[in-house]
């Protein structure tokens, strides 16, 4: 089923989702599970899997020169999807990015996915390659989310890159993107962003999740101001519960989010990483009922490969 039908008929109920990493490569599938079979418990709908592009490595030869290595450290999402569908009978969405892709394996992968029967697809640029500072698009890739949503919604419409195919099938994915309600790390403000953020909503995005955010408020604005621009599809809250105190400096240089005052005022008195887990753990929940209040159409988890924090949140409000 679709992510967007879920929303509709659960009417007023606020659902609860979350989003998965693959094993690293070498690891097994039930590493995977362990993780996501305490959360069955709060009934989710669907699961979103992410997908990491490669990653350049660099190895000193005997001869004092570097050679470049290519490494890609997680498997793909399609294997991921249709083990996760087969297992728990719910909802995989997978994420499909631009970085690391030509326009054609694009285009096999939405075909190997329509085929497994998955009805949804987050869309999303990426993050850049390590250690490239800059994104950087494959040569005859797509070099942003908007490129890719449109191959994806002339998909839906049965036109392939093959232009010479004729009454071809076509696939019905609902496209979800991502919505930054402190802006993206490359958008000069979050104006041109959102500007941004209403042309995929005009080229047939059907639902917005957005960065995680430690202050509701900016969710609140942030939602405002889309409906301020004609844009009505549901927008989905990320959260992430904190869980050490290096998150306190890292995930601000990793996602450009600031967290409030109150959060890191506690998190500084943490004197260890249990403490600080705790202090995530009860921010989180409070986040989490005041956003079921405001009438969030699901609460979106980023769970980061770990259940323990998110299984104590949603212990509480669900």
């Amino acid at each position: 089923m679709k992510v967007t039908q879920y929303f509709e008929n659960a009417g007023d109920s606020t659902l609860f989702s979350f989003e998965v990493l693959p094993p690293l490569k070498g690891q097994h599938i039930q590493t995977l599970f362990d993780h996501i079979d305490p959360l069955m418990e709060f009934n989710p709908p669907f699961i979103d899997v992410t997908y990491h592009r490669e990653e350049f490595e660099y190895k000193k030869l005997p001869n004092g020169l570097m050679e470049r290595k290519t490494v890609r450290k997680r498997p793909g999402t399609v294997g991921i999807c249709a083990a996760l569908q087969n297992k728990y009978k719910i909802d995989a969405v997978p994420h499909i990015i631009c970085g690391g892709f030509t326009k054609e394996e694009t285009e096999n992968a939405l075909i190997d996915l329509n085929f497994l029967g998955i009805d949804n697809i987050m869309v999303l640029q990426g993050d850049a390659r390590k250690p490239d500072r800059d994104f950087k698009p494959e040569i005859g890739g797509h070099a942003y989310a908007s490129e890719l949503l449109e191959q994806v919604v002339n998909l839906n419409r049965g036109i392939f890159l093959d232009d010479e195919l004729e009454q071809a099938h076509h696939s019905d994915f609902c496209i979800g993107v991502s919505g930054y309600p402190e802006k993206h790390m490359a958008a000069p403000n979050l104006e041109l962003d959102m500007k941004y953020l209403k042309q995929k909503v005009e080229k047939g995005a059907d639902y917005i999740v957005t960065q995680m955010f430690f202050d509701n408020q900016k969710y609140i604005d942030f939602v405002t101001k889309c409906r301020e621009m004609d844009i009505k599809i549901p927008i989905v809250p990320g959260l992430k519960p904190i869980t050490s105190l290096r998150q306190l400096t890292i995930l601000p240089q990793i996602f450009h989010i600031d967290l409030p005052y109150d959060l890191t005022n506690a998190l500084e008195k943490a004197k260890n990483n249990d403490q600080a887990k705790e202090i995530g753990i009860e921010w989180a929940i409070q986040q989490s009922k005041e956003l079921i209040e405001f009438g969030v159409p699901t609460l979106h988890y980023y769970s980061m490969g770990k259940s323990e924090s998110v299984f104590k949140v949603a212990q509480e409000v669900f």
